[in-house]
């Protein structure tokens, strides 16, 4: 897809999209037309009401340079979010798409419903997106997506607007098809391939650390999970180091277990496919890299993906097992199924220790328990910092990737006490499930501001999962928006 601008609507187009408000009489944009048009126009209006996501086409007969009218209804106006004018631009391209045109126009809604450069970049990652469609591995393909021009008043802040929004979609979209893979077309090498690949591209340092290695420099956690796998397991290491050289950076950490059989406390058959998902976090950490890399940010931010496939086998961690994390700290294993933490412990210490970071931010499908909590729509966190706390919550207001914090006190640390080793890698029973575990990551934090975020809810498309249209199934690279979100404005 191909995306420019335009600053009046009267160009030649296959499909003009204006957006209309409920209750209202009048299309917001679209220019004057012939005294037929405009009462089919009207026609239409009284139709649709302006129904959230409810979409009219009005054809205009003749050899005229626009060929056809898209109305489309955003609700009512006191129901607008920041998230209405993606979710109708991505039904407007898949109408779009679905119609086999070339390309379509999008008429930018007036200040009063989006602040400008606001709706410039909801219309590019609602189009884009919604047009992503997981297809490597299908003999037909959907046909190819079409070209937007968006009708905006020019400036630089809408230039600069277009491409910011370019790059951070196309990173959600990176996330999304690396997630999308299947176990067998995506193990750990894989995965630190892909990494080596894209930092190539985009100048980053990339470092793999590879299972020998992981063993000897004490990354017990990551080596008692991923040696029950031929597939042996891998530390992902990516640097973008455009700020000063003494600024400390941003570290992200996301869990990838590329699949998860749960080991030896093996999971129940049913729904392990979606196992493969289990990989998101560390995904999320990859397109934000990509994305960050292409956006020159004048900051420092390191990526560290711990990367394993969790089989039964010979050779698998067992429960009873008591293991030496790379903290130094001990943990007893009450359940292999709990292997995420176990992961993500060992990187959060590298982290730490050898980044000194000025916060923190990890990511992964860690609990069941949070689904059970929060639902499909909603991720988890989870912090030891307030100021860290806030911003994640203002950018997830502006993303609309929505968060919800649960709390993390000296009881629940309690929770995860064993009487064998420092910590067992379960809380007590189903108690609090998500804040056992994030409890478990805080003991591989010192003293740096650190953010857990749960995903497990919101990585891929569900059952209970709200439609979006610019979240097509499968996985939904949530995260990417949010923390580019949040890194953009670290220097405001």
């Amino acid at each position: 897809m191909k995306i420019k601008v335009e600053s009046s609507a009267k160009k030649k187009t296959n499909l003009l999209c204006g957006f209309v408000l409920e209750n209202t009489n009048k299309p917001m944009g679209l220019p004057k037309f012939d005294t037929k048009t405009t009462s089919a126009i009207n026609q239409s209006l009284k139709d649709m009401e302006g129904k959230l996501g409810k979409l009219s086409i009005i054809p205009i007969p003749g050899k005229k340079p626009i060929q056809r009218i898209l109305l489309a209804g955003l609700g009512k106006k006191e129901n607008l979010t920041k998230d209405t004018i993606r979710f109708v631009s991505g039904k407007i391209a898949q109408k779009a798409r679905e119609l086999k045109l070339a390309e379509f126009s999008i008429i930018s809604p007036p200040s009063f419903v989006s602040e400008p450069v606001s709706a410039v970049s909801q219309i590019i990652e609602g189009t884009k997106m919604s047009l992503y469609k997981f297809e490597k591995f299908k003999s037909e393909k959907v046909d190819a997506s079409p070209n937007l021009t968006i009708i905006v008043s020019k400036s630089n802040k809408i230039s600069k607007a277009v491409k910011t929004s370019e790059i951070v979609t196309d990173g959600a979209i990176y996330t999304k098809s690396i997630a999308n893979l299947p176990p067998n077309e995506c193990t750990p090498t894989t995965l630190a391939n892909f990494a080596k690949s894209m930092s190539k591209k985009n100048k980053m340092k990339c470092k793999i650390v590879s299972e020998p290695e992981l063993k000897k420099k004490g990354f017990g956690g990551i080596s008692a999970v991923g040696q029950g796998s031929k597939n042996q397991p891998r530390l992902i290491i990516l640097e973008h180091s455009r700020g000063p050289k003494n600024e400390k950076p941003i570290v992200l950490v996301g869990k990838a277990v590329t699949f998860d059989t749960g080991g030896i406390s093996l999971k129940p058959g049913a729904s392990m496919d979606e196992m493969k998902f289990d990989k998101c976090g560390g995904c999320t950490v990859l397109g934000i890299m990509k994305a960050v890399s292409e956006l020159k940010l004048p900051i420092n931010v390191v990526g560290i993906v711990p990367s394993v496939e969790n089989m039964p086998g010979g050779e698998s961690y067992r429960p009873g097992d008591i293991i030496k994390l790379y903290s130094g700290k001990t943990a007893e294993i009450l359940n292999t199924d709990a292997e995420g933490r176990l992961i993500l412990a060992d990187a959060l210490s590298y982290g730490e220790k050898h980044y000194s970071p000025k916060a923190i931010i990890d990511f992964a499908t860690l609990t069941g328990a949070c689904i059970v909590a929060l639902g499909t729509n909603v991720a988890a966190i989870v912090s030891n910092d307030e100021k860290l706390k806030k911003k994640i919550k203002e950018s997830s207001k502006n993303t609309t990737e929505e968060v919800w914090e649960l709390p993390l006190n000296q009881d629940y640390m309690d929770m995860i006490k064993s009487d064998v080793a420092d910590m067992k890698n379960v809380g007590i029973g189903r108690a609090a499930g998500t804040i056992t575990a994030a409890a478990f990551l805080k003991n591989a934090i010192e003293k740096t501001p650190w953010i857990h975020i749960d995903i497990a809810g919101v990585a891929w498309t569900q059952q209970a999962t709200k439609e979006k249209s610019y979240n097509p199934k499968g996985a939904t690279g949530f995260g990417v928006r949010l923390i580019l979100d949040y890194l953009q404005n670290l220097k405001s």
